[in-house]
């Protein structure tokens, strides 16, 4: 008994998920409701409040469950073992961008997390999530980059850390774009070739072997 209790209270708030990414998607998330989220997913409110603390955990629990590809992926790099860290920077950012475009569920939480949400105060908690992630990402971007010059036993143009914002805006740019009416154009095509320019720029190319 107590293993389907247990099974029915995450069939619930797998439910509340599914029904918040729905929600989201058509109406937004500052115009969606918990009560909303419960009436859609044949819940009581007593039932989100039972799963999450409130409407920017359950978003934060949306995001949390497809997991943001870009970071995983960069956080995945071990930079100490690779040939050229440039080069493995560029295979990690590339994975990230073809999961995005070939998964139609990260694709829909992806398109809320970017064009449906309002960063207002009940929201705090997703837009602290969203920072934390990004530096992240920069901080592995900074340490790939200061691996790939010493690696070249060249000095960088410029600090590591511009240029690691720089590729992040680039990427986050991108993803914008693309994210405003998939498919208008290929996204892994456009962020290789933008890629490529963008190390070229910092005189990061030549692969020195993985």
């Amino acid at each position: 008994m107590a293993r389907r209790t247990k099974e029915d209270a995450q069939a619930t708030r797998a439910a509340l998920i599914d029904a918040a990414e729905h929600l989201f998607q058509v109406h937004g998330v500052a115009r969606t409701s918990l009560a909303d989220i419960a009436a859609q997913a044949g819940a009581t409110r007593g039932a989100v409040y039972w799963h999450f603390k409130d409407k920017a955990d359950l978003f934060n629990a949306m995001m949390e469950r497809v997991t943001l590809p870009l970071s995983q992926s960069l956080q995945a790099v071990d930079l100490d073992s690779a040939g050229d860290p440039a080069q493995a920077l560029r295979t990690a950012i590339l994975a990230a961008f073809t999961r995005i475009e070939s998964d139609a569920q990260m694709t829909r939480v992806l398109q809320i997390a970017t064009h449906r949400v309002e960063l207002t105060e009940e929201l705090a908690a997703v837009q602290e999530r969203h920072l934390r992630m990004q530096g992240l990402s920069r901080e592995k971007m900074v340490a790939g980059l200061v691996r790939a010059y010493a690696v070249r036993e060249q000095l960088p143009g410029l600090p590591v850390q511009t240029a690691a914002l720089g590729l992040q805006a680039l990427l986050e740019g991108l993803l914008y774009q693309w994210l405003l009416s998939p498919g208008r154009f290929a996204l892994v095509s456009t962020v290789t070739s933008a890629l490529d320019v963008y190390l070229q720029g910092l005189g990061l190319t030549g692969v020195t072997g993985e």
